[in-house]
């Protein structure tokens, strides 16, 4: 079976979260193909899950100080930061009949496009359910999913060099606990590839792997296309909502 993959792009956050949404609605509508993509945040961002609070969860003063958009995903799971510098993003669109129905089975199987594309680099990844990917038994990769109009959109993290102080700055974490200590305890159970690897792939390096990776989990052929003009100007519909405050404080 043959997908989609489309090019690496680099958006700021309402745009990412607005393409998402246009590829699951078009998707379900039988207008867009089943779609893996890779993609960055600029600028730096934090994701709220969609049933999150936005008081408890961010910092926003902290947010604004470094410059960092804030957004509500239309998935759940909790707050992430994504780091411009330190973080590639995947995002798999397709029709639900093409995954197992169980949700932790469906997570297994996309996550393990992760898992393989790690292993490509050298590293010795297992997937953790419900939906992490650990290495050396830390977690690497987390990842969140929707099923809306017959289709699902599972989009998530790949940690390669983030800026983990800055997380925390940006995260409701009380001040006292930002200090070596609890930063060393993070790494404890959370790891990154360039630390996994002594080393820093490029962004490309790992797109690659990762692309080989879904290939042979999702056991597809992907062929890199361009986003069709019906998914953009969907996309440029729905960012108004992303960057609204409406949304983004809904709760």
């Amino acid at each position: 079976m043959r997908w989609r993959l489309l090019p690496l792009r680099v958006d700021d956050a309402f745009t990412s979260m607005a393409i998402d949404e246009a590829l699951l609605r078009l998707n379900s509508e039988g207008k867009a193909p089943n779609t893996v993509r890779f993609w960055r945040w600029y600028p730096s961002a934090v994701s709220l899950g969609c049933f999150q609070s936005l008081e408890r969860e961010v910092d926003l003063e902290a947010a604004r100080r470094h410059g960092v958009d804030v957004v509500r995903r239309i998935t759940g799971g909790g707050a992430v930061f994504h780091d411009y510098h330190g973080e590639l993003t995947y995002s798999v669109v397709c029709r639900g009949d093409d995954l197992p129905r169980d949700i932790i089975e469906s997570y297994k199987v996309i996550c393990g496009g992760i898992v393989r594309g790690l292993e490509n680099l050298g590293l010795r990844a297992e997937f953790r359910p419900i939906n992490d990917v650990q290495v050396n038994g830390r977690k690497i990769s987390g990842s969140a999913q929707t099923r809306r109009w017959g289709s699902v959109l599972q989009h998530g993290t790949i940690l390669i060099s983030p800026d983990i102080r800055l997380m925390f700055e940006l995260l409701k974490v009380s001040p006292e606990k930002i200090s070596d200590k609890f930063i060393s305890s993070v790494f404890e159970r959370v790891t990154t590839v360039e630390r996994e690897l002594g080393k820093r792939p490029s962004f490309e390096q790992v797109r690659k792997v990762m692309t080989e990776g879904f290939e042979t989990a999702l056991n597809v052929e992907l062929s890199e296309e361009e986003m069709e003009k019906a998914e953009l100007d969907l996309a440029a519909e729905l960012r108004p909502k992303y960057a609204s405050q409406e949304w983004l404080r809904k709760r």
